[in-house]
């Protein structure tokens, strides 16, 4: 099992930016599918975004679509997750995890199908 850690979370202002970092504790980030989620208090983790291993399918939930995108650096020891134009509504506590199966198109996996995740990072924004 893949033990994450996410960084970069923190308290910005409405239009500002953020930049995630998941990061595997062993070095090389390893995975089938990588994604980020989040969860606010009192509601069900959601999903943000994710990525196949050879990053050409990155879906990305319709609130978020447009502003954050998820990378990965060409060492395959970090993935991102870049927040542009934050909303209040983005306020949340975020996660990245992993899952051994493979994204396919149109076909987006759901929170059971990830099974090592991180221990999140908060971000909050002001309005």
């Amino acid at each position: 099992q893949v033990h994450l850690v996410e960084s970069g979370g923190g308290l910005v202002q409405a239009g500002d930016s953020l930049r995630l970092s998941c990061a595997a504790s062993e070095g090389i980030l390893d995975f089938n599918t990588l994604a980020w989620f989040r969860q606010s208090p009192g509601k069900d983790r959601e999903f943000v975004a994710a990525m196949n291993w050879r990053g050409d399918i990155t879906p990305y939930a319709d609130s978020v679509q447009g502003r954050f995108k998820i990378s990965r650096n060409s060492a395959k020891t970090a993935v991102y997750l870049q927040m542009n134009d934050l909303k209040p509504e983005d306020t949340a506590l975020y996660y990245c995890a992993t899952s051994t199966l493979f994204l396919q198109r149109g076909q987006p996996l759901g929170v059971r199908d990830y099974a090592s995740w991180g221990q999140g990072t908060q971000v909050t924004v002001s309005s």
